[in-house]
């Protein structure tokens, strides 16, 4: 079975252009290869390429308004905009959960990040043909701006609950590849255990095992034997037997197995195990991720959802106009007074 919904040919559906469809289609795989960091780059680089086209094509639709000075002056502003407001905020949300342990790298931020703008972006494209009707139809400047504000807001909302699930998704992977990790190191200490158990089973049988007197008539020859080890000595000198024509055929002596099954005999006539090694210590208790293995913070993510909202839109009215007001000559920009919310709460004013 192709992974991630491929398809016989090996391509996936809702590549390049159209990578918008894989993601609306088929999320699940998207969190899953971003969770897994395979061909970030490529999907990366797909979705930047979408959003772009989708952002500059809405642009256009919203300088329309004024000329196509304007219009093509909005179509550059408008993507720029976004990758503006992506390259101030992304470090803040890579940096802060590498702080708090998360295991989020920053090629995966950038791709969940992304795939948020991309949503956006495609999103906002939809409505440029509903935007276009009302310029058409009954344009008011007023109205005009209030209304692509709003398919603005209301498109950033779902791009962001992406964002919001791709991280929920993220960290269910971290979690699952963490676990996966600790049991692969507790059967091993089970193992360990395990061994030690039986080593500490043959110790505590040598305090019953019998022991044989040191032969008699030994002499100071005998005490030099004692410094043989007790591996060379149980494996015992190769037993010999005279022949018929006077040649020595020498025995095998059998191998010795560590750890022994049957106590080791010692030169002076003792019985001996081998001291079994101390048993490891079961893990008790709650587990204590390590770092690396902790979930994003999702709480951290919702904070910089509202920092990334304020950025953007400060850094929106920085780079105004995008909408162009037909009574004004064409700006590239404006001159940077006032802000954002209280320029629109005086628009919606100027409707009633």
């Amino acid at each position: 079975m192709a992974a991630f919904g491929t398809t016989g040919g090996g391509q996936q559906p809702g590549s390049g252009l159209l990578i918008i469809e894989r993601i609306l289609r088929d999320r699940e795989s998207i969190w899953r290869q971003i969770g897994e960091e395979r061909d970030l780059g490529k999907l990366t680089l797909q979705m930047l390429t979408s959003s772009v086209l989708a952002l500059a094509c809405y642009g256009a639709v919203l300088g329309a308004s004024h000329s196509f000075a304007q219009a093509g002056l909005s179509a550059l502003k408008l993507p720029l905009l976004f990758l503006m407001t992506l390259a101030i905020c992304l470090p803040t949300l890579y940096l802060f959960n590498l702080v708090f342990g998360a295991r989020l790298q920053v090629r995966q931020a950038l791709a969940l990040v992304m795939v948020t703008i991309t949503v956006t972006a495609v999103l906002s494209l939809a409505f440029a043909p509903i935007s276009l009707f009302f310029l058409l139809t009954a344009f008011s400047y007023s109205f005009y701006k209030i209304l692509n504000v709003a398919i603005l807001a209301m498109t950033a909302f779902v791009g962001l609950k992406f964002l919001t699930s791709g991280m929920h998704a993220l960290n269910a992977h971290t979690a699952t590849v963490a676990a996966a990790r600790r049991a692969e190191q507790e059967a091993r200490e089970a193992q360990e255990r395990a061994e030690a158990e039986a080593m500490a089973e043959l110790a505590d049988a040598s305090q019953d095992a019998p022991v044989s007197p040191a032969p008699a008539g030994a002499d100071a020859a005998d005490d030099d034997k004692a410094a043989v080890p007790a591996a060379s000595v149980s494996a015992g000198a190769a037993a010999s037997s005279p022949q018929a024509n006077g040649a020595v055929q020498l025995a095998a002596a059998p191998p010795v197995v560590y750890p022994p099954k049957q106590p080791l005999l010692l030169p002076d006539g003792r019985y001996a195990f081998p001291v079994a090694p101390p048993l490891p210590t079961p893990r008790t208790g709650a587990v204590t991720l390590a770092p690396g293995e902790r979930p994003a913070s999702m709480t951290l993510l919702h904070v910089w959802i509202l920092l990334f909202g304020f950025v953007g839109t400060q850094l929106a009215w920085t780079l105004r106009p995008f909408v162009g007001e037909p009574h004004e000559p064409f700006q590239v920009f404006r001159p940077i007074e006032g802000n954002f919310y209280v320029n629109i709460i005086h628009t919606i004013g100027e409707l009633f």
